[in-house]
């Protein structure tokens, strides 16, 4: 089958277009910037959302849907919020089109038909959210509210890639009310450490936890935490935000509880989400020159067996073996397939499924079927062995976990060996151009400095480690005091 892709070490981003497009994740949609999410690619992503719902319903969070469309007005409440989304946002002015009467069979916007107010497509969900809380929060009786959807959401991006930039996204947005600072900052902590497990359990991906310096936090924030993810041509990507929004947005929409002593106060409040965007990070962290290379707990398709036959009763005989292997793997909940398409050749199947990105390929012909075995082929490490049909079920389900573990080792490595400790801006800008991953330096606290390090590299400080050292020292940049090291990278 024609599907060899472009080297990383060659063109790391062709490489990246080429394997989502070839392994049937996406393509690109008749509307620029916006994607068509393929049934290969959304299973994974409803392997994810599954995931992730589970764990929010866990830590007490309801699921419940919130409009696409926000009046202007109610957009602009939270100035800081309305500012940061501007350029970004798409807007409805009208609601009809007729026959133009200059150009027959097209159709024009009826001027007639211009709406009372504009109204913008959700960038994201708070002020429609924090304008309905208005209506639910009357008492300390009613708090906490824990709420999150599961929505899409427009942001008008000038240059998009699949997944990781598109100008309309899937994403969960959680939105929390609470009675006091402290819930609110718990609430926000719990929920970037609910991403961070799930990256690392279930994606197979080691992140830096940290908050955000102010030029760098979501707008409308008090404080931003996030996860940060190093993909493997050294560039970071932020995998998850978790919002401490502090009053600002109950001030905007006027939402207030009686407290136990009946008095009047604002509620406080997070937000936080995941997108699609993961998508392209399970891809850049352990995909290969091959195709991609899927950790199993997120694999659509654990094992896919491959019959390989010349006559048809021999493929019945190797049939007949595989349903028992079947039953006994799904028995221990391992997803497989029996790819007996009598259309294509085993070696495209093998490619096929290598491409896709499936852990594990086992393969049974007639030599087998004598020797009481069948061949098992790892995808992440392209090595194979013969193994006996008995208790295989069992071998397998462990080599599962084996490789989910192997994944995060790897990618671990590959993190811990790309963050680099510079002490002047020279080695700063020789790391960040030759080695890439992290570069741990000291930064005067100063929005100029930071603005000024991204206007000559294009590095920004992707976070301030939740487990940093404080250490007094000097900023790479200006030579002022600092009081510890905060992370740069280029970024996604």
């Amino acid at each position: 089958m024609s599907k060899s892709l472009t080297k990383r070490s060659e063109d790391y981003s062709k490489w990246y277009n080429e394997l989502v497009v070839k392994a049937d994740l996406a393509e690109n949609s008749g509307v620029r910037g916006c994607m068509v999410i393929k049934p290969y690619g959304y299973a994974i992503w409803e392997k994810m959302q599954a995931e992730l719902d589970r764990k929010f319903k866990e830590t007490g969070h309801e699921n419940a849907y919130f409009p696409l469309f926000v009046p202007k007005s109610m957009f602009e409440a939270e100035e800081k919020n309305a500012e940061g989304f501007a350029k970004e946002c798409a807007i409805v002015t009208h609601y009809r089109l007729k026959n133009d009467p200059d150009k027959p069979g097209k159709l024009m916007v009826d001027p007639n038909a211009k709406l009372e107010e504009e109204l913008i497509v959700r960038p994201t969900s708070e002020a429609i959210i924090w304008s309905t809380y208005k209506g639910w929060v009357q008492s300390y009786r009613d708090l906490p509210l824990l709420i999150n959807q599961w929505a899409n959401v427009v942001r008008w991006e000038m240059r998009t890639r699949l997944f990781l930039r598109t100008a309309e996204f899937l994403w969960q947005e959680g939105h929390t009310a609470h009675a006091t600072r402290e819930e609110a900052v718990e609430e926000s902590e719990k929920m970037m450490n609910v991403y961070a497990d799930f990256a690392q359990d279930f994606m197979a991906i080691p992140v830096v936890k940290g908050i955000k310096t102010e030029t760098e936090r979501f707008a409308g924030a008090e404080e931003t935490y996030c996860i940060e993810a190093l993909m493997q041509d050294g560039k970071a990507l932020q995998a998850g935000t978790s919002h401490f929004l502090g009053q600002n947005f109950a001030k905007a929409f006027d939402v207030k509880f009686a407290n136990t002593e009946g008095k009047q106060e604002y509620v406080w409040g997070t937000s936080w989400g995941v997108s699609t965007r993961l998508m392209g990070a399970l891809v850049m962290t352990h995909s290969d020159d091959q195709g991609l290379v899927l950790p199993p707990n997120l694999a659509p398709i654990q094992v896919v067996v491959v019959p390989i036959y010349k006559t048809e009763e021999q493929l019945d005989l190797i049939a007949a073996e595989v349903a028992v292997l079947t039953a006994a793997l799904r028995k221990l909940n391992v997803t497989v397939k029996f790819d007996n398409r009598t259309t294509q050749k085993p070696g495209f199947k093998f490619a096929e499924w290598e491409l896709k990105g499936v852990p594990i390929r086992v393969a049974v012909g007639p030599k087998d079927l004598e020797n009481g075995t069948f061949e098992v082929a790892r995808r992440d490490t392209l090595t194979k062995e013969v193994v006996s049909k008995n208790g295989i079920e069992v071998y397998i389900s462990d080599l599962l976990i084996q490789i989910q573990k192997d994944l995060f080792d790897k990618a671990l490595d590959y993190k811990n060996s790309h963050i680099t400790e510079v002490n002047s801006f020279e080695e700063f800008t020789e790391v960040l151009n030759t080695k890439g991953g992290f570069v741990s330096a000291h930064w005067d606290g100063t929005a100029a400095t930071e603005e000024k390090i991204k206007d000559l590299t294009k590095a920004t400080i992707r976070c301030i480690s939740l487990d940093r050292v404080l250490e007094a020292g000097n900023c790479v940049f200006t030579g002022e005091s600092s009081v510890g090291r905060v992370l740069f990278a280029k970024a996604y």
